[in-house]
């Protein structure tokens, strides 16, 4: 079967960059027999020709052999995560929460100190940083501003 000779103004089948699918396009320029930009039918856009990409052929493997039963391996064990809630628990337990200070940005605060938040509830503060304090609520670590 012979191949068709391709020139200018025949129709090719070309991957578009606009519709991004294997459309119609007819070719514009040819460069030593080959095909270099075309122009989508569908759409007009012009681009270089990207050609369809012919399907990879697969060789066949060999069986695979039988496999040797293994040993089961000892899984690490994970100690239980502590929830915040039961950290918070712990923490607020020998404090007293009618000694709670309202939080403010501008605020200073050490640590175990009880603070009452207006979203997050009481909480208490577990560590402070330069400008920032972790507290523990109840319903979770939150990092807040403050001046420390």
């Amino acid at each position: 079967m012979q191949k068709r000779v391709l020139a200018a103004g025949d129709m090719v089948d070309s991957q578009c960059t606009r519709c991004k699918a294997l459309l119609n396009h007819t070719i514009i320029a040819m460069v030593d027999g080959q095909v270099v930009r075309v122009k989508c039918n569908t759409c007009g856009s012009e681009h270089n020709h990207r050609p369809a990409k012919e399907p990879k052929v697969t060789a066949a493997k060999a069986p695979k052999a039988a496999k040797e039963a293994k040993a089961p391996r000892a899984r690490a064990v994970k100690a239980p995560a502590i929830s915040d809630e039961a950290v918070w628990e712990e923490m607020i337990s020998p404090l007293d929460p009618d000694l709670a200070v309202p939080y403010n940005m501008e605020g200073k605060f050490r640590t175990n100190t009880i603070i009452t938040h207006s979203t997050f509830g009481i909480g208490v503060i577990a560590s402070s940083q330069a400008g920032k304090i972790e507290v523990v609520f109840k319903t979770g670590r939150k990092l807040l501003r403050s001046a420390c």
